[in-house]
């Protein structure tokens, strides 16, 4: 499985981006899809997930701000980002669960900042 995010880059306090990640294989063969985000001298934390139901699960500190979606025919998840906080800075990778097993993407970095 191969899961490449894109859509990071430099954003300014208060604004919007989308983040998408693309998968090598059908996205429903995954018991669950997500995003977790790592910031600078701190532990990977969930930011948002999406099971094979499609019932979604997110991180207190960003419900209401980001929203994570799925689309089957292009076999992506994707992370929309708004009212992003400095706080939201990190590295944000994606995430595709198989049974037990997690695969992981490289990773996108989210710097918010002005």
């Amino acid at each position: 499985v191969q899961l490449v995010e894109s859509g990071g880059g430099l954003v300014q306090p208060g604004g919007s981006l989308r983040l998408s990640c693309a998968s090598s294989r059908n996205i429903f063969d995954f018991n669950s899809m997500g995003w977790y985000r790592q910031a600078p001298g701190k532990q990977r934390e969930l930011v948002a997930t999406i099971n094979v139901g499609g019932v979604t699960k997110y991180a207190d500190s960003v419900k209401g701000r980001f929203f994570i979606s799925r689309s089957g025919a292009e076999k992506t998840v994707s992370l929309q980002m708004t009212t992003l906080k400095p706080e939201d800075t990190g590295i944000y990778s994606c995430t595709a669960r198989i049974l037990s097993y997690d695969n992981w993407g490289p990773g996108t970095q989210v710097p918010v900042a002005a």
